[in-house]
């Protein structure tokens, strides 16, 4: 069958182009509504694939005692399953547990690169918090705590005193602060969280982080 071409539409009374434009217009709905129902189908079978990756991942995270063959059969789980789907809804949350598994077995460059991952594929607000301070511990660990403080303090902008992760980043602060030998900088972070939450759980901790950064220097 031989369709028709431009002219011939062209030239077409106004009822068979409407008619025509209409057959179109059906057959576009009914190839978007087609690919609609496939996508909506490969996410579910994505979303399943994640959860069951997911779960392997948090069940190996809380095994008692540490079980490092199970963190890395989850690792490779995990890889595994963020390959196969990387656009789906629920891959930043599986990047994360990746990073969390692959910080566990000191893989720490390849933690900072699921975080950063999971952050690139949009996670959402409070796992990508998780995320960049994720990021941060990594660096902690590895003993670069230039890169662990400036982390902190990218995680740490446009949160609020009533934010999820707040204190806990405010803390990594100080701490980074501290090791990086500026005593000064952690001493008005940690007032800086007594000032802003006097109720906090941790102010007898910070009590006393600060008393032992009062105590003189021995010679």
């Amino acid at each position: 069958m031989t369709l028709p071409g431009w002219e011939t539409f062209r030239e077409a009374n106004p009822w068979r182009r409407a008619l025509a434009l209409g057959v179109g217009l059906l057959v576009l709905l009914g190839l978007g509504f087609g690919a609609w129902g496939w996508y909506s189908v490969v996410q579910a079978r994505g979303a399943q694939v994640l959860l069951e990756a997911g779960a392997l991942a948090e069940k190996a995270l809380l095994a008692k005692p540490a079980d490092v063959a199970q963190w890395e059969a989850a690792i490779r789980t995990l890889e595994e399953a963020t390959l196969r789907h990387p656009s789906n809804r629920l891959t930043p949350s599986a990047l994360y547990h990746l990073g969390n598994l692959r910080y566990q077995v000191k893989s720490y460059e390849a933690a900072r690169a699921a975080y950063a991952l999971a952050l690139t594929k949009g996670a959402p607000a409070s796992l990508a918090d998780l995320s960049r301070l994720g990021i941060g511990y990594t660096w902690e660990a590895e003993g670069k705590y230039a890169e662990a403080l400036q982390a902190y303090q990218a995680a740490l902008l446009g949160l609020g005193t009533t934010d999820f992760l707040y204190e806990d980043i405010l803390l990594a602060m100080a701490r980074a602060q501290e090791l990086l030998g500026k005593p000064e900088q952690a001493r008005e972070t940690y007032r800086r969280i007594l000032r802003e939450n006097p109720s906090t759980q941790r102010a007898d901790d910070i009590r006393w982080r600060l008393a032992s950064l009062d105590k003189p220097a021995r010679p």
